[in-house]
C-alpha cells in the first residue's frame, strides 16, 4: 500500500521554503518510489480547516530548489484562534482532524515558526501523526541552533547596507542614513548588519529589541558620531522599545496585524525626522520591509541546502514512525562549520 504524506507551509513567506517542499519529495519518491502520495495542503492551515488540498505530482516538485515565496502558498492562521469558534461555527481542530482522515493522511509535516509549531503540538496531542518543520527569518524558535530562512534574509540586509553605505559616501555632504530591519522581540536580523560592519562598510549604530531604548542617548551618539565624520548609518529594528516596554515606532497606534500585535512600520521615517530637527543634516530613512524576507536573487547557498536537508530529514523521521517532533539543526563551529539534523519535542518549540 502506499503511504499518503501530507505538507504545509504556514505564517509568513521566508526563504528555503521550496528547498525544503523539494527535499520532501524528492527523498520521498528515493524511499518510497510509486508507493508514494504527496498531499499538498493549500494556504497553510486554513487549507486543512477548509479541505482545500490536492494530490501533487513529482513534477510540480522540479526546478524549485531556489525559487522564492512557496508553491503551496501560506495563511497565518493564529494559533490563539484555533479553538475559537467564530461567526462562521466552525469548529477548527475538529475540522483539521476531520480532513486529515479525509484525505487519508499517513502523517502530516507542518513547516513553519512558532504559532505553526504550537498547533502542530496541538494536533499532535489530538492523535495525528505530526513532524515539524523549521522555517522563519527571525530565527528564534526554541531547540534549534538557527532557522531555515534567517541565513538569506541576514544576507540581504548585510549586503544591502554594505551597498547603502557606499552610495552614502558618495558625496562630500553630510548625511545621516537610518536603515530599518524586520524584527518585533529578536535582533538576529537587524544584529546581522553588524556583518556589514565587521567587511568595512556598514552602520555606525546598531539598536535591537533586546535593549531598551533611550532617545536622548539615541540622538546623543548620532551627534558624535556625525560630528566626528559627516556621515552616521545607523541600523535599527522594528521592534525597538520604550523601557516602559511601548514601541518606539509611530505606527503601533495606527493597526495591529492578524495577531493583534502592533502593525509595525514607519520607524525609520520617524528616527530620520528626529535627527533631522536636531542636527539639519541630510537625513534619509530607509525601511527594507518585505524584501528582506523574498530577496532570492542573493539566498545563502548554506541556508538552501539546509532547508533541503531539513525537508529531507523530515522524511526519514516520518517513515520511521516518529511524530510530536521538529527537525532541528545541532551545530558546531569549533574547527570549521558543522551542522547535524536532530529531533526535538514540539512541546518544547
Amino acid at each position: 500500500m502506499a503511504i499518503r504524506v501530507g505538507i504545509l507551509t504556514s505564517g509568513g513567506d521566508c526563504p528555503g521554503l521550496n528547498a525544503t517542499l523539494r527535499g520532501v519529495a524528492k527523498a520521498l519518491y528515493h524511499r518510497m518510489g510509486d508507493k508514494v502520495e504527496i498531499v499538498g495542503i493549500m494556504n497553510g492551515y486554513d487549507g486543512l480547516i477548509n479541505g482545500n488540498y490536492r494530490e501533487m505530482s513529482p513534477d510540480e516538485f522540479s526546478g524549485i530548489l531556489t525559487v522564492g515565496g512557496t508553491i503551496l502558498g501560506t495563511k497565518r492562521t493564529p494559533f490563539k484562534k484555533m479553538r475559537v469558534v467564530e461567526d462562521d461555527k466552525v469548529d477548527k481542530v475538529a475540522a483539521m482532524k476531520k480532513n486529515y482522515r479525509a484525505a487519508k493522511l499517513d502523517c502530516l509535516l507542518c513547516l513553519g515558526g512558532n504559532g505553526t509549531h504550537k498547533t502542530a503540538n496541538l494536533l499532535s496531542q489530538e492523535g495525528l501523526n505530526i513532524i515539524g518543520l523549521p522555517k522563519t527569518i527571525d530565527n528564534d524558535l526554541n531547540g534549534t541552533d538557527h532557522c531555515p530562512g534567517f541565513a538569506s534574509a541576514a544576507k540581504f540586509i548585510a549586503t544591502t547596507c554594505m551597498e547603502v553605505h557606499r552610495d552614502a559616501h558618495v558625496y562630500d555632504t553630510g548625511m545621516v542614513t537610518v536603515i530599518e530591519i524586520m524584527g518585533r522581540h529578536a535582533g538576529w536580523l537587524a544584529g546581522s548588519a553588524a556583518l556589514a560592519t565587521w567587511a568595512g562598510f556598514g552602520p555606525d549604530l546598531v539598536y535591537l529589541p533586546e535593549v531598551d531604548f533611550d532617545m536622548s542617548k539615541f540622538i546623543s551618539d548620532v551627534k558624535e558620531i556625525y560630528s566626528k565624520t559627516g556621515k552616521c548609518m545607523v541600523a535599527v529594528s522594528e521592534g525597538i522599545h520604550y523601557s516602559d516596554g511601548s514601541f518606539v515606532s509611530e505606527a503601533k497606534t495606527s493597526a495591529t496585524d492578524g495577531f493583534g500585535h502592533a502593525q509595525l512600520g514607519g520607524l525609520a521615517v520617524m528616527l530620520a525626522d528626529v535627527i533631522k530637527k536636531e542636527t539639519g543634516a541630510k537625513v534619509r530613512g530607509i525601511e527594507l520591509s518585505l524584501l528582506q524576507r523574498c530577496g532570492s536573487h542573493v539566498a545563502s547557498k548554506t541556508d538552501i541546502d539546509e532547508a533541503y536537508l531539513a525537508g529531507k530529514s523530515a522524511v526519514e523521521a516520518a517513515v520511521s514512525g516518529y511524530t510530536d517532533k521538529m527537525v532541528a539543526f545541532q551545530c558546531s563551529r569549533d574547527s570549521g562549520y558543522k551542522c547535524e539534523i536532530a529531533l526535538q519535542p514540539l512541546d518544547i518549540v
